[in-house]
């Protein structure tokens, strides 16, 4: 059997056929595609606006653009993340200002976060760790308390639910992102989701170099716009975070089976969960009772148990890999990145929860063309890596 790789996009005939017929179309962007799956994933997540663009990374940061979000701000955020939901806050000249997390959920504790507010705090940009939803809505509640918007990170959410309402409609906007790993992929790309007209307009016009809305949307015929120079000119600062049609037809199929493929992915974790719940040197991901089929599966992470730690973590995972098994540290907390400790003198000890599990987790492969071997043999190399570490800890 050759290398088990720790994520890999679904990719069927459907999706290869879209994108070259928009390639045989002669129309690679500001097209139809953009605008049908804009509507394809606002409807997912119940909100009436979606906006594509580029990536996650961008959409969060035309968010924050478009709430006015700037330098001397704060906007409270977790520590336990992938980078770009922090590095997004400084885009736009505002400070990112960390909280510690739940242990359970891994999301930010709303205790913590209430505890952060200052005047000077202008949003709370609250990610969905691994696709949780836990803490939502206290978290919206505490944000309407204070006046302030709730950004919600959904970028590793699409398809969740939390008590049947979807990942996207908790607060005032949310970013969904499709990198190769996610539920569904455009390559590249993110759609922003909001009920608010005023952010939504916002948003389309930063994306497209700050032109007026109407330029170049697919309703006002084509890319010159309706108006003589409209295209030249532009009435806020903008950006080039346009998705391209060729990404947006992927997405669109891809849209259209998301079911289809949440569903093999919730096969896939049970797979896992079969095998290692009853195993005592892990934590495996938890499922509520009756939530399954709200669970959207990002990606499979356990977490080795208090007993070992970062050192031992690290062998895991290089065994692992010398046996041709993929596995990554998700994820390493971002106060101790080497640019947020210069920039802001964290050190170790600040978020000592997140810091806790972030030397103990270890995602495995987690991808739909996995079957019962390949799990097998995931669970089976695994076993035999902590087995060792454990007959290191006699010596």
């Amino acid at each position: 059997m050759s290398e088990i790789p720790l994520s890999s996009p679904d990719i069927t005939d459907a999706e290869i056929a879209a994108v070259t017929s928009v390639l045989r179309s002669g129309r690679l962007s500001i097209g139809p595609r953009q605008d049908l799956f804009e509507q394809m994933v606002a409807e997912r997540a119940k909100r009436r606006h979606g906006v594509a663009v580029s990536s996650g990374t961008a959409g969060l940061h035309l968010a924050l653009a478009a709430l006015g979000i700037g330098p001397g701000d704060e906007v409270v955020t977790t520590p336990f993340s992938f980078i770009a939901s922090a590095n997004c806050i400084l885009m736009t000249g505002a400070k990112p200002v960390f909280v510690d997390i739940d242990p359970v959920s891994l999301n930010m504790d709303p205790a913590k976060v209430e505890a952060a507010i200052t005047p000077r705090t202008k949003a709370i940009l609250a990610v969905e760790v691994f696709a949780n939803c836990a803490h939502m809505q206290r978290l919206a509640q505490i944000a309407q308390a204070h006046e302030i918007p709730l950004v919600e990170d959904c970028c590793e959410a699409l398809g969740a639910q939390y008590h049947g309402k979807p990942a996207g409609s908790f607060g005032r906007v949310g970013v969904f992102g499709f990198y190769p790993n996610k539920q569904i992929t455009t390559g590249e790309g993110g759609v922003i989701v909001t009920d608010d007209d005023k952010l939504a307009d916002a948003c389309r016009s930063m994306r497209n170099q700050g032109r007026a809305v109407a330029v170049g949307e697919p309703t006002q015929g084509g890319p010159h716009g309706s108006h003589i120079g409209s295209w030249l000119m532009h009435e806020r600062m903008g950006y080039n975070y346009r998705l391209s049609e060729i990404n947006a037809a992927l997405g669109v199929v891809q849209m259209e089976r998301l079911d289809e493929i949440l569903q093999r992915r919730r096969n896939v974790a049970m797979m896992y969960l079969r095998r290692l719940l009853d195993w005592d040197q892990l934590i495996v991901p938890t499922v509520e009772a009756g939530c399954e089929q709200e669970v959207s599966w990002f990606v499979f992470v356990v977490r080795m148990i208090s007993q070992y730690g970062q050192v031992e973590r690290d062998r895991i995972i290089s065994g692992l890999r010398r046996h041709e098994v993929g596995s990554s540290n998700y994820f390493p907390c971002i106060h101790l990145q080497p640019f947020y400790r210069q920039q802001f003198g964290h050190a170790k000890g600040d978020f000592p929860v997140a810091e806790s599990i972030s030397e103990r987790t270890l995602a495995l492969p987690f991808h739909n063309r996995l079957d019962e071997t390949h799990v097998e043999l995931v669970c089976h190399t695994l076993k035999i890596m902590v087995q060792r570490e454990q007959l290191l800890k006699r010596n």
